[in-house]
Formats: C-alpha cells, sequence, structure tokens
C-alpha cells in the first residue's frame, strides 16, 4: 500500500467526526428542539441581564447628579463644622444650601396674594452635579444676587409672570427665570411643594430663618476628577465623627431617600422579570434532559455500528462532546443575540421611563448566557449522550442490549451545581433563588413520587370487565411502563407548573399596582390644616363636591425611648435605623383601622388608651416587637405608649399613611394639624379652580398638586406591565417546548406499540382513541398536581420576596388540569401526528426489542 492510499483511507480525526455529525445531526432535525429550548433559556436570562445590567450602571453613574453632589450632609443646625473642614481637607469641592418652608407673597398693586412654597438658598457653587435647566432652556446654576428662580405652580398661584417682584419676608426679589429642572430635587412632601430658590447672599435680608424656624441645612461635596476615592474616605469619615459626637438630627443622605413609590413597583418589576428567566432556564434545563434522551436513544444504533468498526469508546465520548459542546455554544451565542435585540424591545417598552442615555451593553450578561447555555447542556444533555460511547458492538445483531441506563453521576452533578450557581446569580437575592430553585427541585420529586402512586392506582380503578376499550388499553398501557409514565407525567408537570405560577404572580402583580393608582387615587395632598380650620376646609371639599377624602391628625413627635432605655442613633448599624430614630415622625390617630391598612399583627383595639400601632416595616427596620414600650416627645410632652398591633402599609399608594397611629379618636392633648388627601374636581371654564380658592382662603396650607406624579407613575405601572407581559409571551413559547420535547421524547414508543397492536388487528379509530385518552389523562394529572404546588410556591413568593397580600383561588388545580389535558393533547396532535400512518411493516422492521 502506498503512502497517499495510506493518507486517503486515514480515519478522520474526532474534530472531523464531530463535525460531520453535528451537521448531519441538525439537517435531520434531531437537535432542533434541543438548541431551540437552550436559545430561549439564554435569551430570556439575557434580556433580564442586559436590562438590569445597563439600569444598574447608568443609576450609579447619574446618582450623583441626583444627589446633587458625589455625598451630602444634611442636618437640622448649620453644618458642623468638623465635617465641613473634613471637605476641605481632602481637597473636596463645596456647595451649602438652605431649605425651608416658608410664605411667598405678590405686591399689593398685583393682588396680594399669598402662598406656602419651600425655599432653598444656595450658594454660587450650586449645583456640584447634575444641570439646573429653566423653562426658557437656559442652563444656570444659582440665582445672582437680588433674583429668583421659582416653579411655575408659584406663578401660576400669585398670578404673576417672568420680571415681576415676589416678596419673601422683608426682602422684595426679581423672578429671574422659571425652573424647569432641579437636579436634587429629591421626593416627598417639602420637593412637591412648589420650589423658590434664592441666592445664599440674599437669604440673611429676607429676615425668615429664626432661632425656632424648621430648616434643613445641606453640605454637597464632590471630587475632582480621578479622585473618587476621596469620597469614600469623607464618607467614612464623616460617618465616624456624627457618630462620635452623638450629633442628633445629622445625617448622610443619598439615593434611596427618594421615590419609595417608584422604587417598590419597579423593584418588583425586576423581581418578576428575574423570575420568569429563572422559570425559562428551569423548563429548558427539562426540554433538554428529554430531548437529550431521545437524541442518544436514537443513535443506539449508529455508535453500535462505530464499535463495530473499531472505534474506541473514548473516541465515541469525545466526539459526542464535542458535538454537544458546539451545538449548545451555537444555541447560547444565538440566545445571546436574540436577548440583546429583546432587551432592546424593553427599553421601548419602558420609554419615557429610561430617559437617560443608558452605558453600552457589558459582557457580564454575554458570559453569563453563555454559561447557562453550556450548564444545561453539559448537565442535562450529557449524561445520556456520554453513554453512548459504552453500547456494546453486539448490538448490531442484539438490539435488545446497549439501552440507556441512570446517567453518570459525576457529570449530572457537575452541571446541575454550574446550573443552580447560574440561577442564583440571576435571582440577584437569596430568597427567590432558593424558593424558585429548591421549590422546583421538591416540586420534581413530588410530582414522580404522585405520578407513580397514580398509575399503581389505574389498574384498580379501571376494572377489566365494563370498561370501554379504549380506556382499558390506555391504562394497561401506562401501567405496563410505569418508569415511562412518571418521566411523562413529571416533566409535564414542571412546564405547567412554571406557566400556572407565572400566570398567577402576573396577574396578581398587575391587580396590585392597578390597586396602587386606581382611577380615583387622591392627586392632591393638604398639610398644615389647623384644628380651628378643619370645618371650614371641609365645607370647601363638600361644596365642591369631593367625595371619600382622607381626613388625618398630624403630630410631630420624635423617638426618645424603647422600654425605658434612651434611644440613641449609634445604637444602630442599619443607615436607615439610624436616620429613622434622628428625625421626627408624623404620628396620628383614629378609633377605626383605615381601610387600606393591613393587621399583620397583635390586635386593633378601639380607644385603647396607652395602646400605638406601628408599621410592619418600621418594626423589622428598628428590632421592635408588640408588648414593647415606646416614648415618643411631643412639644416637650413626653408619650408612652405600648405597641399592641402592627400595621402593613402599601406605601406604593396614593394615600395618607403614618408610621405610628394610635387607636383613639381623640386625642386633645397633644398639639396636631390636619393633613387630608382628595382627588380634584376638573377645573371649570369662567370659575376658579379648588386649589386657586383653598390657597385665597385658607394660605396657610400647603397644597400639593401630585397630578404630575400619580400621571408619571400610572404611565410607570403601565409601561412596566407591558414589559412584564412581553417577557412571559417570549417564556410561555419555552413552555410550549417542553410539552413538545415531553410528548416528542415518547413517539419511538407509542410507534412501536401502535405497530404491534394494528399487527393483532386493532384499528386506526380505536387507536386514536387511545392516544387521546392518555394524553388527556395525563396532561390532566400533570396540570393538577402543577396547580395545586404552583399555589403553595406563588404564595411563598409573594409572602417572601414580592412583598404583597395574596388570596390563593381553590379553583387553579382544576383550571390547570384542564389546561394541561389541552395542552398535552394539541402538543401530541403535532408531536404524533404520523405514528397512526406509518406502515406497520416498516415500522416493525425498524423497532428495537425491549
Amino acid at each position: 500500500m502506498t503512502s497517499s492510499t495510506a493518507i486517503r483511507h486515514r480515519p478522520p480525526s474526532v474534530f472531523q467526526m464531530a463535525w460531520r455529525q453535528l451537521w448531519r445531526d441538525w439537517r435531520s432535525g434531531e437537535l432542533r428542539l434541543l438548541i431551540l429550548a437552550v436559545s430561549l433559556a439564554v435569551a430570556a436570562l439575557c434580556a433580564v441581564s442586559f436590562l438590569s445590567d445597563r439600569l444598574d450602571q447608568g443609576l450609579r453613574r447619574d446618582a450623583a447628579a441626583l444627589l446633587g453632589g458625589d455625598a451630602l450632609v444634611a442636618s437640622d443646625q448649620p453644618t458642623p463644622a468638623p465635617l465641613a473642614e473634613l471637605a476641605t481637607r481632602l481637597g473636596l469641592q463645596q456647595m451649602r444650601s438652605v431649605t425651608f418652608p416658608s410664605m411667598a407673597r405678590a405686591t399689593d398693586a398685583q393682588g396680594g396674594a399669598s402662598r406656602l412654597v419651600m425655599i432653598k438658598a444656595v450658594d454660587a457653587a450650586y449645583p456640584l452635579r447634575g444641570r439646573m435647566v429653566l423653562a426658557d432652556g437656559r442652563t444656570a446654576g444659582a440665582p445672582k444676587a437680588g433674583e429668583v428662580w421659582a416653579d411655575a405652580a408659584v406663578l401660576d398661584g400669585l398670578g404673576l409672570k417672568a420680571g415681576d417682584p415676589l416678596l419673601l419676608g422683608d426682602a422684595t426679589l426679581k423672578i429671574g427665570g422659571i425652573i424647569a429642572t432641579e437636579p436634587d430635587r429629591g421626593a416627598g412632601f417639602a420637593s412637591f411643594a412648589p420650589r423658590v430658590m434664592l441666592n445664599n447672599a440674599d437669604l440673611a435680608a429676607t429676615a425668615l430663618v429664626q432661632p425656632a424656624s424648621r430648616v434643613t441645612y445641606r453640605l454637597a461635596v464632590a471630587a475632582p476628577a480621578g479622585q473618587a476615592a476621596r469620597v469614600g474616605q469623607f464618607v467614612t469619615e464623616a460617618k465616624a465623627t456624627i457618630e462620635g459626637q452623638g450629633a442628633r438630627g445629622v445625617r448622610l443622605e443619598s439615593l434611596e431617600n427618594g421615590r419609595p413609590e417608584m422604587r417598590q413597583t419597579l423593584d418588583r418589576a425586576t423581581k418578576f422579570l428575574r423570575l420568569v428567566a429563572m422559570l425559562s432556564a428551569l423548563l429548558a434545563a427539562v426540554a433538554v434532559a428529554l430531548s437529550a434522551r431521545d437524541f442518544a436513544s436514537r443513535h443506539l444504533d449508529d455508535c453500535a455500528m462505530l464499535r463495530v468498526l473499531g472505534q474506541p469508546q473514548r473516541r465515541i465520548a469525545w466526539a459526542y462532546s464535542l458535538e454537544f459542546g458546539a451545538a449548545g455554544l451555537t444555541a447560547s451565542l444565538i440566545g445571546v443575540l436574540l436577548g440583546l435585540a429583546l432587551h432592546y424591545v424593553f427599553l421601548g417598552l419602558l420609554s419615557g421611563l429610561v430617559t437617560v442615555d443608558l452605558p453600552a451593553p457589558g459582557f457580564w450578561p454575554a458570559l453569563l448566557g453563555i454559561g447557562l447555555g453550556l450548564a444545561l447542556l453539559a448537565g442535562f444533555g450529557l449524561p445520556p449522550v456520554l453513554q453512548l460511547a459504552s453500547v456494546p458492538a453486539l448490538r448490531v445483531i442484539r438490539r435488545d442490549l446497549g439501552g440507556l441506563k441512570a446517567g453518570s453521576l459525576l457529570v449530572l452533578a457537575s452541571g446541575v451545581i454550574g446550573f443552580a450557581l447560574i440561577l442564583l446569580a440571576l435571582a440577584g437575592e437569596p430568597a427567590l433563588g432558593l424558593i424558585a430553585s429548591a421549590g422546583f427541585g421538591a416540586a420534581l420529586g413530588l410530582f414522580a413520587l404522585l405520578a407513580w402512586l397514580a398509575v399503581l392506582l389505574l389498574r384498580r380503578l379501571v376494572p377489566q370487565a365494563g370498561a370501554p376499550r379504549w380506556l382499558l388499553l390506555a391504562t394497561r398501557q401506562m401501567a405496563s411502563r410505569p418508569a415511562f409514565a412518571v418521566v411523562q407525567v413529571a416533566s409535564l408537570a414542571v412546564g405547567l407548573l412554571a406557566l400556572a405560577l407565572l400566570v398567577l404572580l402576573r396577574t396578581d402583580l398587575i391587580d396590585s399596582w392597578r390597586k396602587a393608582t386606581p382611577e380615583n387615587a387622591p392627586n392632591r395632598f393638604v398639610i398644615n390644616i389647623q384644628p380651628d380650620q378643619g370645618e371650614a376646609f371641609r365645607g370647601k371639599l363638600d361644596a365642591a363636591g369631593v367625595k371619600g377624602y382622607d381626613w388625618y391628625p398630624m403630630i410631630r413627635g420624635r423617638l426618645v425611648a424603647i422600654n425605658g432605655a434612651e434611644v440613641k442613633p449609634g445604637a444602630y448599624k442599619d443607615e436607615r435605623a439610624r436616620a429613622l430614630i434622628d428625625r421626627e415622625f408624623n404620628l396620628s390617630h383614629s378609633a377605626t383601622l383605615p381601610d387600606h391598612n393591613l393587621l399583620v399583627g397583635g390586635q386593633w383595639t378601639e380607644e385603647e388608651k396607652d395602646g400605638i400601632s406601628i408599621e410592619a416595616g418600621l418594626a423589622d427596620t428598628l428590632k421592635l416587637k408588640l408588648g414593647d414600650v415606646l416614648r415618643f416627645d411631643v412639644a416637650g410632652q413626653l408619650i408612652e405608649s405600648r405597641i399592641t398591633s402592627l400595621r402593613k402599609v402599601d406605601w406604593a399608594s396614593m394615600r395618607v399613611n403614618f408610621y405610628a397611629l394610635y387607636p383613639r379618636a381623640e386625642m386633645p392633648e397633644l398639639p396636631s394639624t390636619f393633613i387630608t388627601a382628595f382627588k380634584a374636581p376638573p377645573p371649570v371654564a369662567g370659575l376658579n379652580s379648588l386649589d386657586r380658592d383653598l390657597s385665597h382662603d385658607f394660605p396657610n396650607l400647603t397644597v400639593v398638586d401630585v397630578s404630575a406624579q400619580l400621571n408619571q407613575i400610572q404611565k410607570v405601572v403601565d409601561q412596566v406591565i407591558q414589559a412584564v407581559q412581553f417577557l412571559f409571551a417570549f417564556t410561555l413559547a419555552t413552555g410550549l417546548v417542553v410539552l413538545l420535547a415531553s410528548v416528542a421524547s415518547t413517539r419511538d414508543a407509542r410507534t412501536r406499540e401502535f405497530a404491534l397492536m394494528r399487527a393483532f388487528g386493532a384499528g386506526s379509530k380505536l387507536l386514536a382513541q387511545v392516544q387521546r385518552a392518555e394524553l388527556l389523562g395525563v396532561g390532566a394529572l400533570a396540570g393538577f398536581l402543577a396547580g395545586g404546588v404552583a399555589i403553595v410556591l406563588a404564595g411563598l413568593l409573594t409572602r417572601y420576596v414580592f412583598d404583597f397580600s395574596w388570596q390563593p383561588d381553590p379553583w387553579v388545580p382544576l383550571f390547570a388540569a384542564v389546561a394541561g389535558a389541552l395542552l398535552a393533547q394539541a402538543a401530541g396532535w403535532w408531536s404524533l401526528r404520523g405514528v397512526l400512518r406509518r406502515p406497520v411493516v416498516q415500522t416493525l422492521r425498524e423497532a428495537n426489542v425491549e
């Protein structure tokens, strides 16, 4: 034999074998379902990861602009000198501001109207971060001496225009511009009140700041370019200084102080999107396991022939490993590209909410997606495929040899561990990751056990005599191969569980968001109503046709002791707890529990003199419990009360809420004002608006128009719902792939069984009835089990992850059973539509003897 002949007949390399097998299996459709499942899972994960990664990067980039600096010190008194000296020593830029409520007035020549505004005095360095933009398009800093910037609401309320004089205390200042964007506006009632901004140099001339004035002093600092570490040093040393001096009323502010109602809605949406991506991955794992086992079953004869031709086991194992690795990498890259495109769809759905230019997509989500795809193939696809290497050559003449067995535990364990780590990384928080992954793992075991018990009962439930032939054949067929039936029921149930869970949570999440901002939600908040103004004020609301409004007394008090021990901010490690101890609380009283509060602990007892009800979140933060005795300082009066109940408050609702509530109708011994929230009637042409009438008749009140904020929240909710529904539909497709894989994996076995039945005289009509009965029965059982477990998992997720109340529906298992039966039948019709038409002789010739 010549050397050229030897070269021509040299066996192909392992890489060539893997490539040829991959190309052949792809063209024959063997890998399409598997690649589709992996691609959809990776796409769902990458879409959510790309979106959250870019939003997080953008938030970190723009947080300084929202604060007005890299860090901010706020205090009730002028900023302590050691903190300013610290900023100077570290070479940080500084900007000082003073904020307080006061009255703004028009001159007598212009009507003499007045209204309460929030005044902000800034120095020449304002703003350190972000841009101050006026309505005429100018980018501005601090107003020059003698001028003010004002909100449009101030000018509308006083009947003024730009260039007119404005009276602030003893000073007369010119309105130099109308504020369009204030970067460090923040949130809360103080931020909703209309703004008037002036230069610090004019503050003394107003004579508005007096010893008893409620003023907030702020020191904003910013680091020079490339010196961000100095800010961290400032924050660390400033905290130590504040705690060391035991200074009260001094705190470091952060982005977390603003927009709790928006943050809660977006946090819930983010968690749901992460859950959807996790469920897509779990569904894909089931689909990959079923498809890989079906793939391995179809290649048993091929591998036996390779063994006959002298191929060693290691070479065959490497060839299939490389084939699956290439398929997994290809599916992962397709999923990454699809996820990248999908996240742009999300950004389009959230347009208006995400208004900033986000940083470019990073590589981390892509690497996470590729890792997920490879972990799916390694953990759930390779174990059955690697068994192909051990198929004996004797199978060529004895096809009952070399069947699939339990997979390699080492390969399976490594893949499952990697898959679990990716799921935990995707979840973002332990509770979501553990409940979803552990819940589905336990559910899979439960489904298998219950399916096995159901198969055992089939013979007893369906008697030999008297039952229809199709029902008898269907039940006996399932009972004769219990392992086969258990795998099919369990896999179908897992897919239906994911779909049922998503439907339940999606519906309840959307309902909770809708209820938080209903059509009749209040769009006006009014504070500082004096007790002697209450009757006249409520008369105005009644005359204007306002109904169903909130009306509560508001008492300012500082928590000074818990169970007799003095409360100090330094005793708490949690920053939010220190901030709460350092501030005054808005307290209130009501004989009845507000209808928008949910009692979660203790008992509400009307007119309980020494009782107090605490918001559950506050109790968790301050480590309070039922029975604790709290002491509040209210205008010099010390009030002690025992915690008798805990309430859950939805801060995302546009209602009046309080951290602490006394269960009493009257508390005349405490100084108080009133707060109300109502939906203002639409303006009528030719008549003054209700806002103008209230401001005119009660000039001391703060009337907060939150209609713009309410519209923004409702817009956010609508956009988030669209994003949730979009990804839900995407995951539904993954669930359908699982159903198809589950049914398709039984195609060969059903083909053989039906061929034998037809050979013994069974007609096509009878076999169609048997197939329909089996699919409907398996689907109904899987759906019923999935519905029951979905109720449990939904309850756990709503309680420990999404934090909203949820009432289980006992009809869910029944609806899930009907849906499971119909979906299984539809998937069976699609996957098995050619089984009954296949020639009997051809099937029996190709059949494997089991």
